[in-house]
């Protein structure tokens, strides 16, 4: 009878790689994207805490007077935290094929993958 471990193993499956959260921070990909979320929920926060503190057009008196201030600040900082955080994420995954020493030698490939795929389809 088969071992069910011999047969994870031949799948590629390896019982000593991290499961769960610890494992996802592993990813780079995983950790940029949730870095800059981080950063894009940070700038929400603190956007909502500005607008409440400057008080344009009477948003903060508006919000506070309601009978239930909680739900439009929870509506306000999910979509500003939504907005900022998309934001921050995009950008971070545009700027994956830019150099980051501009001054020194070049690490790679001096195209983009996507660069000479299209290069190779055109005409």
């Amino acid at each position: 009878m088969d071992d069910p471990r011999d047969r994870r193993a031949q799948q590629g499956h390896d019982d000593t790689t991290p499961r769960g959260h610890a494992g996802l921070l592993r990813k780079p990909l995983f950790r940029l994207l949730a870095i800059n979320l981080a950063v894009g929920a940070a700038m929400a926060v603190f956007l909502v805490g500005g607008l409440l503190a400057i008080n344009p057009g009477g948003l903060r008196d508006l919000i506070f007077g309601d009978r239930d201030p909680a739900v439009p600040l929870v509506v306000l900082l999910l979509s500003f935290f939504v907005t900022f955080g998309s934001a921050a994420m995009g950008t971070a995954i545009m700027a994956l094929g830019q150099r980051e020493d501009l001054d020194g030698p070049p690490r790679g490939p001096r195209r983009l993958a996507l660069q000479r795929l299209l290069r190779s389809v055109r005409p």
